[in-house]
């Protein structure tokens, strides 16, 4: 069992916005006791400066071979800086699988704005597997493309044959797969995941929303949620046949918390459009319609703006806690409580107000499980 003042150190594949905010959240918060838009500053004894990078993997030819410190910043990265001085990590970006990881339609837009893939040769599984031993890694964080099914499995695979957890970002279903579940299981390796939520995003506000109209026993008769930005992450999702697993995802989020479930005809959640100068900030156009005391009709529409990738960052620090923690404790398998407080599509769905209070009590509690063996 590791000491909780010992560091956790993880490996990132895909260092693009999501990771810039989260490598600059480690350099802004080391040395503070501010825990402003942190959930929690101390978890379990680990403090987001117990966290350290020590191995990275990208496809792109403007980050590939650069420290990670600098790769956060390269093109087509566009997420605020609010860290400008991260100091070298030591870790060097190394040239990833590609597989099914770079849409096709990318090539159709100008390289500020998409990828560039390097010609490098690809790693082995092994060659991966290696790495991961090699810089004593504990955590590792897939922040590949939405609809990199083959790609995600690719580094699943990996993390499973190195015995390092795994926390899942991105809608390609994992930790809430039975059979990869399993896997992770009798590997005794833990998984945290599938699709993180944000810390103050669409998907938590339109659920939290849908939980008040249940609590308050107002009917919800139909909702939509629009979302538009300007980064790769909205460009790659241009591409509609990425979106399948997205959209079941974010629907089921959402669905998974109503006082009934809404007909197909009458939700409609997920990404609508790409919108260049956007860059990274993100709008959402939430409308809920329903019925009040009587069947009287009301409805509900807000629009939230968010800077999108420094809004994942939090809870990521949060995720590699609870996973190395999992870790520590020798669990292993999907891990119920922090997967269902911080991610879209978990392996049991519940309230957050239940997910909250599961994921405190995980964090407290020693013996804390992951999911069973069926």
């Amino acid at each position: 069992m590791k000491d909780a003042h010992m560091p956790i150190n993880i490996a990132i594949i895909g260092v693009g916005n999501c990771a810039s905010s989260l490598v600059q959240g480690l350099t802004h918060y080391t040395g503070r006791n501010d825990a402003t838009g942190l959930m929690h500053h101390s978890l379990a004894g680990y403090r987001p400066d117990d966290i350290r990078v020590v191995a990275a993997w990208d496809i792109d030819a403007r980050k590939v071979g650069r420290d990670v410190a600098q790769a956060i910043f390269a093109l087509p990265n566009c997420t605020a800086v609010f860290a400008p001085e991260v100091p070298d990590t030591g870790a060097v970006v190394r040239m990833g699988r590609i597989l099914d990881g770079v849409a096709e339609h990318m090539a159709d837009h100008p390289e500020a704005r998409t990828f560039v893939p390097a010609d490098e040769p690809e790693p082995t599984r092994e060659d991966v597997v290696a790495a991961l031993r090699d810089a004593g890694v504990d955590v590792l964080m897939n922040y590949l493309p939405v609809g990199s099914q083959k790609a995600t499995e690719f580094y699943a695979e990996c993390a499973l044959e190195a015995g390092v957890a795994f926390v899942n970002n991105i809608p390609v279903f994992i930790a809430s797969d039975p059979a990869w579940a399993e896997r992770f299981q009798r590997a005794g390796v833990p998984i945290i995941g599938d699709d993180i939520k944000a810390q103050l995003g669409a998907t938590i506000v339109h659920r939290v929303l849908t939980d008040l109209f249940h609590k308050r026993g107002v009917k919800l008769c139909r909702t939509y949620q629009l979302n538009t930005g300007g980064n790769t992450d909205f460009l790659n999702m241009a591409n509609r046949k990425r979106l399948e697993s997205k959209k079941i995802s974010k629907t089921e989020a959402v669905q998974s918390v109503a006082a009934e479930r809404m007909t197909d005809d009458n939700i409609h959640i997920g990404p609508s459009d790409y919108v260049a100068w956007q860059n990274d900030n993100k709008v959402c156009f939430l409308r809920m319609e329903g019925e009040l005391f009587g069947g009287v009709p009301m409805n509900l529409e807000l629009r939230l703006s968010v800077e999108d990738s420094p809004n994942s960052a939090g809870v990521a620090i949060d995720m590699i806690r609870c996973a190395a923690i999992a870790r520590d404790r020798g669990l292993a398998g999907p891990v119920i409580a922090p997967a269902a407080y911080f991610c879209k599509h978990p392996p049991e769905q519940m309230t957050d107000d239940e997910a909250h209070e599961a994921v405190e009590a995980f964090i407290a509690d020693a013996r804390a499980v992951a999911v069973p063996l069926p």
